[in-house]
């Protein structure tokens, strides 16, 4: 029987080539995109202070930008290219159409559409980045430390975890979406570099509450349902490991909101909107290094955790350790990012279904990708801690990388541009950075002239030892 016309290879349609693969890879791409802008855009803009609405929301729009240029620059080859060392690939571009359009390293679509499907996660891991960095780093020093930190942690997290040729990756440390690569290694990052940029002005960080709720569940809606590729598009095919992936993906998300929700109603007496966000993320966090190789109760089970440790975390233990408390992270990406990412890791290593691994990793035997409740359950104990030892090995390369690459590029930034605004600078907000702002009323949208003659700008700046006030402590408040 001949197949449909549309059906026939072609130059453009070879034969290894799957179009419904291809079109749910690109499909799941755009969406993972649009979780970065419009849609984390759109939730830094709402989420902090008036004043700094157009400098939190463009940093995420550069961000975007300088990513996807570098990407195909040179970071793509990096991280998934030809073995450098077991830790990263050799440089190169992903520019030549004899390149792009041959079959990727997995999938059976062109390498175009993996470039651009990992493109996006790329970026999406530099805009959470910022997200302990808003309201008080220079933009300038921000334009440094974006190509930067992809090229010299992004990359080497990418390779060693998700290249076939990396080291972690052989080892069989499970990430089935970016719990390590992404999450894990934003919120490290983070706030190490927010250790270093110094915290917000008193005034900030005393009081910075959301400038519209409204537009901030706006932003996480967007943010929560684009999951959907972010997970779904794992399997590199519309498979029945990227619908297993999807489901689990919301059910966690869900089941980690309400955790949140029904703590907030008991502990603090009213529901809180904000806590309500905090535990939507924490539980796409969590699922993510997990999604398809766990069965549905472990994703419900998860967001149980999910939704009450970082909690727990960003609200009690925040205040009782000093480091805590000295580091500014405006959007508690420590908490939601680095600490349910780290959750996420060890609980994949517990639930992780043999046979779920198996489908997702295509592996030949069966003495990897063992999650511990099965192997005391299967009688392959030592294989069950095993997966638990490599996932905390993962954990641990993941941090480690990160506290000391990020520290070594704001210093080196440092020494170029001051890495935080003036004390002026942040005392005005988007006007004076930009010389725009986000809330211009009729007939006072004119440019706003920056007085240079104004004496704060001669003035020296020392940090304050202060209390940092995060999201945590709004939702508190």
């Amino acid at each position: 029987m001949a197949l449909p016309a549309n059906l026939l290879p072609d130059e453009a349609s070879p034969e290894w080539m799957n179009k419904a693969d291809n079109a749910w890879q690109l499909t799941a791409a755009t969406l993972v995109g649009l979780q970065s802008i419009p849609g984390l855009v759109i939730l830094y803009g709402s989420m902090v202070k008036g004043k700094w609405a157009v400098n939190s929301a463009f940093m995420a729009f550069y961000a975007f930008a300088a990513v996807l240029v570098c990407w195909v620059g040179w970071g793509y080859r990096m991280s998934f290219g030809e073995r450098l060392a077991p830790f990263l690939g050799k440089p190169g571009v992903a520019l030549d159409e004899g390149y792009l359009l041959g079959q990727a390293f997995l999938g059976l679509f062109p390498t175009a559409t993996m470039v651009f499907f990992q493109g996006v996660f790329a970026v999406i891991t530099l805009i959470l980045v910022a997200g302990a960095l808003l309201g008080r780093m220079n933009f300038r020093a921000w334009m440094l430390f974006v190509p930067l930190w992809l090229t010299c942690s992004y990359t080497i997290a990418a390779y060693s975890i998700w290249c076939s040729d990396g080291w972690l990756a052989k080892l069989g440390v499970i990430d089935f979406a970016g719990g390590y690569v992404i999450h894990l290694s934003s919120g490290v990052a983070g706030f190490t570099a927010a250790y270093w940029v110094g915290p917000r002005a008193d005034k900030d960080r005393e009081n910075f509450p959301p400038n519209n709720l409204i537009l901030m569940l706006a932003g996480a809606g967007l943010l929560w349902m684009g999951w959907t590729g972010f997970n779904g598009g794992a399997p590199f095919a519309a498979s029945s490991a990227a619908s297993l992936a999807v489901l689990n993906t919301h059910a966690c998300a869900a089941t980690s909101l309400l955790t949140w929700l029904i703590l907030d109603s008991f502990l603090l007496g009213k529901p809180s909107v904000v806590g309500a966000v905090n535990g939507m993320i924490t539980g796409l966090v969590c699922i993510t290094p997990a999604a398809g190789v766990v069965q549905g109760w472990a994703a419900i089970l998860m967001g149980v955790v999910s939704g009450s440790a970082p909690r727990y975390t960003m609200t009690v233990l925040h205040d009782r350790v000093g480091l805590l408390r000295r580091v500014d992270d405006p959007m508690s990406v420590l908490h939601t990012h680095a600490v349910a990412g780290t959750l996420g890791g060890i609980l994949t290593g517990f639930f992780a279904v043999p046979k779920l691994c198996r489908l997702f990793y295509m592996a030949p035997g069966w003495e990897k990708y063992i999650g511990l409740a099965y192997g005391l359950q299967n009688g392959t104990a030592r294989a069950g801690f095993r997966q638990m030892g490599l996932q905390l090995l993962g954990i641990g390369f993941i941090v480690c990388l990160n506290v000391a690459v990020t520290s070594s590029i704001c210093l080196l930034v440092g020494l170029v541009v001051p890495l935080r605004l003036s004390e002026g600078e942040m005392q005005v907000g988007d006007e004076a950075i930009h010389g725009e702002r986000g809330f211009a009323l009729a007939g006072d949208g004119e440019r706003f002239e920056i007085a240079r003659s104004n004496s704060v700008y001669g003035m020296e700046y020392e940090p304050p030892s202060i209390v940092s006030r995060s999201l945590g402590d709004v939702q508190m408040g």
